[in-house]
C-alpha cells in the first residue's frame, strides 16, 4: 500500500458532487438539457475525419515532437492566427490535451515544497491541482486588478512564486484581458524571473472583445523569453474526444518539457497528428462552429436574463457566467428541476459561490427546449 496517496493531496473531483442533480435534471419528462461540463456536440468536421481516416494505418510508434508536417502547421496557425513572428519548430510542442499539460506542468518544471503556482481567483480547477500534485503551494490572485494600472501587480508576492497562470478568455467567466494589462503581465514576470503560461483555449470564441495572445508582438515585445501559450483544438474544431492540443512560445522551456515528455512517453496518436494538421488549416469549419455557438449563445442569454439571471462578463468563451444573487447551488437545484443542469460557480474558486456558469455547448434543439422551459 502506498503510505500517503497523491489523491490525498487533491480535493474531491469536483463533478462528482453534480451528479444528484443532474439525477433529477435527467428525470424531467423532455429529458435532460445538460449545460454543465461544455463538451462539444456537434460533429467533428468531415476534413478532419478524412485526415484520421487516411492515416489510420499507423503501426509505429508516434514522436513526441510530432511529424515535420504537425510542427509546420503548428508554427504557420501561430503566426497567422496569434499574429506571433519568428516562430520556429523549436517553439511549438504537441500535447496529449490541454488538461494534461495543465495538470503535470508543474511537476515537469521540477517544481515541488517551497515553490509557488498563482492563478486567477475564479478559474479552471485544474491549475490547483497541478500545484498540489507537484507537491507546491497553490496561490490566488485576482485577475481583474492584479495587473491593473495602479496595483502593478502588487497583490502577489514574487517570492518563491515559479510559475504564473493567465487564462484569457477565461473560464469559467468569460472575462477577456485587455492588451495593456497583458503586457504589464509579461512585464512584471519577466521582472521577478517568474514563468508565465498563459491558458489561450477559448481564443478563437470572442463574442464582445478580440482577444490577443502573449506570443503577440505588441504584448511579447517579439520575444518569447519567459511565456508560454497553451492552445486547444477541443472547442474550435470539435475535438474533445481527440486530444489534440499544443503549447507555443520560449524554446528553452519547451525544449526542456520535450527532453522530459520523451522518457515519460507523451506522444499525440499519429492519426491525430494528421487530423490536427488538417483542423489547422481549415478555417472554414471554425467560422461555421462560431456560428452556431454565436445563435444559442444569443438565445441562452435572453432566456436567462428574461428569467431573473444577470450575466457578468461572459465577453467569449462557450460560457455565460451568471448570478441571481443566491447561493450557486440552490440556483442549481432550482434548475435542475426543469431539467436543466448547470455547474455552480463554487467549483471555480470561493469568488464563485453565487454564481453558475452555463455552457452553451448543447444541441440546437436542447438549447430551445431550455429557452422553453426558463419562459414558463
Amino acid at each position: 500500500m502506498v503510505s500517503s496517496p497523491v489523491s490525498s493531496r487533491l480535493p474531491v473531483f469536483p463533478w462528482d458532487r453534480l451528479e444528484p442533480y443532474k439525477a433529477t435534471a435527467a428525470a424531467h419528462p423532455d429529458g435532460i438539457v445538460d449545460l454543465s461540463v461544455g463538451t462539444p456536440v456537434d460533429p467533428v468536421p468531415a476534413v478532419v475525419q478524412r485526415a484520421l481516416a487516411a492515416a489510420a494505418d499507423s503501426p509505429g510508434y508516434p514522436t513526441v515532437w510530432g511529424t515535420p508536417a504537425l510542427r509546420e502547421a503548428l508554427t504557420s496557425w501561430v503566426e497567422r492566427r496569434l499574429g506571433a513572428r519568428g516562430v520556429a519548430e523549436e517553439n511549438v510542442l504537441p500535447v496529449v490535451g490541454s488538461k494534461e499539460l495543465v495538470a503535470w506542468l508543474p511537476t515537469q518544471l521540477g517544481l515541488g515544497p517551497g515553490d509557488k503556482v498563482a492563478y486567477p481567483r475564479l478559474a479552471y480547477p485544474t491549475y490547483e491541482v497541478g500545484a498540489r500534485l507537484a507537491g507546491a503551494e497553490p496561490v490566488v490572485y485576482d485577475a481583474e486588478t492584479f495587473f491593473a494600472a495602479d496595483a502593478a501587480g502588487t497583490e502577489l508576492d514574487p517570492s518563491g512564486l515559479k510559475l504564473l497562470w493567465l487564462n484569457s478568455p477565461s473560464n469559467p467567466t468569460g472575462q477577456v484581458l485587455s492588451a495593456e494589462q497583458l503586457r504589464r503581465a509579461v512585464a512584471w514576470a519577466r521582472e521577478h524571473g517568474v514563468l508565465l503560461v498563459s491558458d489561450e483555449c477559448y481564443l478563437e470564441l470572442g463574442w464582445e472583445a478580440d482577444p490577443v495572445s502573449v506570443l503577440h508582438p505588441e504584448i511579447c515585445g517579439g520575444s518569447f523569453e519567459g511565456i508560454v501559450a497553451v492552445h486547444s483544438l477541443s472547442k474550435r474544431s470539435n475535438l474533445a474526444g481527440y486530444r489534440a492540443a499544443f503549447i507555443a512560445g520560449d524554446a528553452g522551456v519547451l525544449g526542456e518539457l520535450l527532453r522530459i515528455r520523451k522518457h515519460g512517453g507523451m506522444m499525440v496518436a499519429a492519426p491525430v497528428q494528421a487530423a490536427t494538421v488538417a483542423a489547422l488549416a481549415d478555417d472554414t469549419h471554425v467560422a461555421e462552429q462560431r456560428a452556431r455557438y454565436a445563435h444559442r449563445r444569443t438565445a441562452l442569454r435572453a432566456a436567462f436574463e428574461g428569467a431573473g439571471f444577470r450575466i457578468e462578463h461572459s465577453e467569449a468563451s462557450l460560457y455565460l457566467w451568471a448570478t441571481r444573487d443566491e447561493p450557486c447551488w440552490d440556483t442549481v437545484a432550482e434548475l435542475s428541476k426543469r431539467g436543466i443542469l448547470v455547474a455552480p460557480g463554487e467549483f471555480y474558486g470561493a469568488a464563485g459561490e453565487r454564481f453558475v456558469r452555463i455552457a452553451f455547448t448543447a444541441t440546437d434543439e436542447r438549447v430551445q427546449a431550455a429557452v422553453q422551459r426558463l419562459s414558463e
